[in-house]
């Protein structure tokens, strides 16, 4: 049984909340069971960190608010956040996401074209001035005034400027749009940046390589519901879902703090689920909620540390597509035990016997039993060229 079962089936709100009319006009609004609605709206409340009493005034919000127009752009991209959203293996989350906005702009899921598609676009602005949500995804090349991306004969900037000057909230989602992403690793010809630097002002960021779909379904309805956007941080991410480090929550942290570590993929310790960090892993350093949200609704694991392969740090500015993959992480808040190995120990000649039986008796531990951790602790790095090095 999930977390979210288990909270609907033994919380008196969540009791109360069933027997409320907004499950009727879920069903009439958007076509979901009760228990499906249910599901996904305690996801809702519980990713934003409401409490479960909220989980009515949330439904509320989704199933008798106006759907807010839509107006979504797209740049430098791959059309993975949109592709995020539509291919969500939960059977109910994209209709839901549509249902609850009105998307009056897309350019993937248009079914005009040409000057058809530009002037349903300028009429949507018009007719919802001020009141429209702009998103954009992808980054937009700023060099040589934005020539190299033009939609409709205007630029990348142009459009952003345009749209941004008269909407209710601006949103750049995924890491392309949020940081520049994979358009702006070196050399960056093109000078793809972020939306935030195209507009020259604060945005609310959703970054992700994808982003989780949930954290813009949750996002929206929180503008729903309380008429604002969520508390964001200094880099414009809602803190709902990016206040805390992959690390905090990652289901290998165990053998992080025990010091178990893989350190080749398919090793002893990597079919035994230890920690990644050797291996790359960025979750120290990077702040997303992937971990306790996954992907897909397919179950446990269902998230890329969860699958074997360590984080590459994609929702985090100058590290994912920045930083190597397999380079160690920075470790922002928290250090293996000292009496295990260090993550990165540096390699070279090793604790000898004799030390190791000088560092037992100074602490009062069998000679057998200091050698054992005395190879824990790793080798010592010695640099070619040494005397130590030469004397071998």
């Amino acid at each position: 049984m999930s977390a979210v079962d288990f909270w609907l089936k033994n919380s008196p709100a969540a009791k109360q909340f069933e027997a409320s009319e907004e499950l009727e006009r879920a069903e009439a609004r958007f076509g979901l069971n009760r228990r499906d609605f249910m599901q996904i709206t305690a996801t809702v409340v519980a990713a934003m960190g409401l409490p479960s009493t909220a989980m009515g005034a949330v439904a509320n919000a989704m199933t008798q608010s106006k759907r807010p127009s839509v107006i979504w752009l797209q740049f430098q991209e791959c059309t993975g956040c949109t592709e995020s959203l539509l291919r969500s293996e939960h059977p109910t989350l994209d209709k839901l996401i549509l249902d609850l906005i009105s998307l009056d702009y897309h350019e993937t899921l248009a079914a005009a074209a040409g000057h058809q598609a530009e002037a349903a676009r300028l009429q949507a602005m018009a007719d919802n001035k001020g009141k429209y949500i702009l998103v954009v995804e992808g980054a937009i090349p700023m060099k040589d005034n934005g020539i190299y991306c033009k939609i409709g004969g205007k630029t990348a900037i142009d459009l952003a400027r345009e749209c941004a000057a008269d909407a209710a909230a601006v949103i750049a989602i995924g890491s392309c749009s949020s940081w520049g992403g994979m358009p702006s690793t070196s050399p960056n010809p093109t000078g793809a940046s972020s939306l935030a630097t195209a507009l020259g002002k604060p945005v609310v960021t959703i970054p992700g390589c994808p982003p989780n779909p949930y954290n813009f379904l949750s996002t929206v309805v929180h503008f729903l519901t309380f008429g604002a956007l969520p508390e964001l941080d200094a880099k414009g991410r809602p803190k709902f879902a990016y206040g805390r480090l992959i690390h905090e929550n990652c289901e290998r942290r165990a053998h992080f703090d025990a010091g178990r570590f893989a350190t080749q993929f398919g090793d002893e310790g990597h079919r035994a689920g230890h920690c990644l960090y050797k291996l790359g892993c960025k979750g120290p350093e990077t702040w997303a909620n992937c971990p306790t949200i996954l992907f897909g609704d397919c179950g446990p694991g269902a998230w890329p540390v969860g699958t074997g392969h360590p984080c590459i740090g994609c929702t985090e500015q100058g590290i994912g597509f920045q930083k190597p993959i397999h380079a160690l992480a920075e470790l922002k808040t928290v250090t293996p035990p000292t009496q295990f190995a260090r993550p990165g120990e540096p390699q070279g000649q090793g604790v000898t016997a004799s030390t190791a039986g000088v560092a037992a008796v100074l602490g009062g531990l069998a000679v057998g039993a200091g050698i054992k951790l005395a190879n824990n602790l790793g080798k010592k790095d010695e640099a070619p060229g040494s005397d130590s090095h030469n004397a071998k």
